[in-house]
């Protein structure tokens, strides 16, 4: 018997229970009120009986007219019969009569109280049918798929117990259809955005492969021009493939992160070392500023990669022989990385879009894919951090990246 049966099934028993109680309480306090009636009755009786023997018969004692009184001997000769009393003396009439009023009265309550509990259980019986009824068109409603119905019931009870938690299913239901219709339509947008990417560079390469097939006798110089070009384009797809993928693995949650604790210092000097030929290239000064025993727990190789694209972001966007400043804050709570550039910033309107994938502001690299930083914060979700960027134009931009602890 699975629990919400059980429960109303007590339900029931304890009603019945009361109300059978209630009858017994009902029907004993009846009977006393009979008796006292009844006592009364004989009482008057027996006092008139006392006092006429006591005054024709003043040396008779009241103590032995009660012994007699009180004293029962079926043996005894029926007296009142050799006179012609019987059971129709008129206080025994009363008495009767008395008698048959109460158990009409009592038969009336009865048939009164009978009368309430049936009503009050056939209205019980008529809301939990009308209560069944709307849960059953409520799920078939939920059954075609409308989950913008609502069913709350701040009452108690089993039904509205259920009613709650048939409403908690299709909030889920609702916001699985939701997130399912969101997510196709991400994925639409996905893909339509990565032909986009591959188509460019595609045709380029087709282009210039027709040009070297079609002029056998182009000089040296531009064929070697050519395939540079188609090079860079296909090192580009493949960048761009190779981003998609690991993107396309989180979403499908296939990628275990292998938490270990991590020493900022020596992620950061990672970080910088991968992009040393880049730094270089641009005369850029990484000066940072990282707390003694900045220590958290991460993936190491993920949070390497997400950092490495937010600062390979920030040269990419920094003017040569310009500054970038990274400092790691350590508390008891949480561990901040901050990444501040001196470019030329982001605009407002680009601002709140630069985490979305494949997004590109006017003024960003002709050569971004516009995926990085969009890796790099799911990356750094993964593990429990948050990542959030400001900027002013002619300023630079901040990303800090916070990880709970």
């Amino acid at each position: 018997m699975n629990l919400l049966k059980r429960k109303t099934l007590i339900k029931v028993l304890l009603t019945n229970i009361v109300i059978v109680l209630l009858f017994i309480i009902i029907f004993v306090v009846v009977i006393k009120m009979q008796n006292k009636v009844y006592s009364k009755i004989v009482n008057e009786k027996i006092n008139d009986i006392i006092n006429n023997v006591m005054e024709k018969y003043p040396e008779v004692k009241e103590e032995d007219i009660l012994k007699i009184i009180n004293n029962r001997d079926d043996s005894s000769e029926n007296i009142l019969e050799k006179y012609g009393y019987d059971d129709e003396l008129s206080y025994i009439k009363e008495l009767r009569e008395n008698i048959n009023k109460n158990l009409i009265n009592t038969a009336v309550l009865i048939g009164i109280f009978g009368i309430a509990s049936l009503s009050i259980f056939m209205r019980y019986v008529l809301i939990q049918e009308k209560e069944l009824k709307e849960i059953n068109e409520y799920i078939k409603e939920v059954n075609n798929k409308n989950y913008s119905l609502k069913i709350e019931d701040n009452k108690d009870g089993e039904l509205s117990r259920l009613r709650n938690e048939l409403y908690k299913t299709t909030v889920i239901l609702r916001e699985a259809a939701e997130n399912s219709e969101e997510e196709k339509e991400k994925l639409s947008i996905a893909i339509a955005d990565i032909s986009h990417q591959l188509k460019t560079p595609l045709t380029s390469i087709r282009i210039m492969l027709d040009n070297i097939s079609d002029n056998p006798d182009m000089p040296q110089e531009i064929r070697e021009d050519f395939i540079q070009d188609i090079s860079k384009q296909v090192e580009h797809m493949s960048s761009l493939v190779i981003s998609l993928l690991k993107i396309a693995k989180f979403d499908a949650g296939t990628i275990k992160m292998e938490n270990e604790e991590i020493d900022a210092k020596k992620l950061i000097d990672s970080v910088i070392n991968n992009l040393a030929i880049l730094i270089e290239i641009k005369e850029i000064e990484v000066i940072t500023k990282i707390d003694e025993k900045a220590i958290f727990i991460a993936d190491y190789k993920w949070q390497q990669e997400a950092l490495t694209n937010i600062l390979k972001n920030a040269i990419e966007h920094s003017q040569p022989k310009s500054n970038i400043y990274i400092i790691v804050e350590n508390t008891s709570i949480f561990l901040k990385i901050k990444i501040k550039d001196e470019g030329q910033g982001i605009e407002q309107k680009d601002l709140k879009h630069i985490f979305e994938r494949f997004y590109r502001a006017k003024n960003c690299n002709e050569d971004s894919i516009g995926i990085g930083l969009s890796l790099a914060k799911t990356i750094i979700e993964q593990n429990n951090g948050y990542i959030k960027a400001t900027s002013e134009v002619g300023k630079g931009t901040l990303f800090e990246i916070k990880y709970i602890k």
